[in-house]
């Protein structure tokens, strides 16, 4: 398993939704939602046997929700958003947001019994935006350090980017599409997510 997919694993189980509640600091937030939704995995027999319908429903209705999805859509097409007509828009944030899907769906059934150890964070009265650094610790091998960024929004902390092992996986995403973007168009790189997307549903 690599690192990557098991940092997702585990960023999958942290980001699962609890009751809005702005009053609650980011960091309490993480380490509450994680140690919920550990125990829920581990007494989940269906969850643990990969029953991709249960875990795709988990990850739609408890994972994604935890995302400020507008920022996080703005931030990896960069400045091909500001050029991207508004239809062009909704349909890379109907296609990313699938793609988004499947990757921490996929990433929730690899989960085996790894920890998560939360580092010290620092709030002050008015911050708006933090970071919540944590180190995953898998048995048999090295630790993987994940950092959370969130943002304060009138009702809730909500997160729009993480780090895994000092790599920011809305830069990696940008890249990604950048590419696209200059081999295709923003045209072509909405078809060729659609298409992925269209496979994938089609091989569950």
């Amino acid at each position: 398993m690599t690192k990557l997919a098991t940092a997702l694993s585990i960023t999958s189980l942290l980001m699962f939704a609890v009751p809005a509640q702005a009053e609650v600091a980011p960091d309490d937030l993480v380490k509450t939602t994680a140690q919920e939704v550990l125990d829920i995995v581990k007494k989940d027999k269906d969850i643990q046997a990969g029953d991709q319908k249960k875990i795709f429903a988990l990850a739609e209705e408890k994972i994604l929700p935890n995302f400020n999805f507008d920022r996080v859509s703005r931030m990896v097409l960069g400045k091909n958003w500001r050029s991207a007509t508004p239809e062009q828009q909704q349909a890379f944030q109907r296609e990313f947001r699938s793609l988004m899907l499947r990757t921490y769906a996929t990433a929730l059934s690899k989960y085996r019994n790894q920890t998560i150890d939360f580092k010290p964070t620092r709030v002050q009265p008015g911050d708006t935006e933090v970071t919540v650094k944590t180190l995953i610790v898998q048995p048999g091998g090295q630790p993987i350090a994940v950092d959370y960024s969130l943002e304060k929004q009138t009702d809730a902390w909500k997160v729009y980017d993480i780090t895994i092992e000092g790599v920011s996986l809305v830069t990696n995403y940008r890249s990604q599409f950048g590419n696209e973007v200059r081999q295709g168009g923003i045209d072509g790189l909405i078809q060729k997510l659609t298409e992925k997307n269209k496979q994938a549903n089609a091989s569950k």
